[in-house]
């Protein structure tokens, strides 16, 4: 098994991996291939894959605005969690968040993901409760 950075081939994978997972995701828009291959090339982007057997089992992507870093997409495949695949990948993020300089780490879980919950509380972090998320977006599938 290795983490290494997401090239743009890996794209179909990925979705894949989404989609098993059930995880939501915007094919037409923030994460069409297209977006991941532009956001990946981003100074602030720090997109890891899990590969083992030239196989995606893994990802988490990681960016910054300079003041924080956000944990995104961590997604482990059914077969593999709960082996310390996730830790290892918060792990990477979090190191290139200090390599940034950057010292507050966040990342937003949608719905009651009682498993994403467990894996960051078991990572330290703290949930805020009370907290609103707004959003205004251009078009409704992005």
């Amino acid at each position: 098994m290795i983490i290494r950075k997401y090239k743009n081939i890996d794209y179909i994978q990925i979705i894949d991996l989404w989609k098993k997972l059930k995880l939501p995701y915007k094919p037409l828009g923030r994460d069409s291939k297209e977006e991941l291959n532009r956001q990946n090339n981003l100074n602030c982007s720090y997109y890891l894959v899990v590969e083992l057997n030239l196989k995606i089992i893994g990802s988490i992507f990681a960016t910054h605005d300079g003041r924080k870093g956000w944990i995104n997409r961590l997604a482990v495949s059914i077969n593999f969690q709960r082996k310390g695949v996730a830790k290892k990948l918060i792990s990477k993020a979090e190191n290139y968040f200090l390599k940034n300089n950057i010292k507050i780490y966040a990342c937003l879980i949608e719905g009651n993901n009682a498993s994403s919950k467990k894996t960051f509380e078991n990572s330290n972090y703290k949930e805020f409760k009370n907290i609103y998320y707004y959003t205004k977006r251009i078009k409704n599938n992005i």
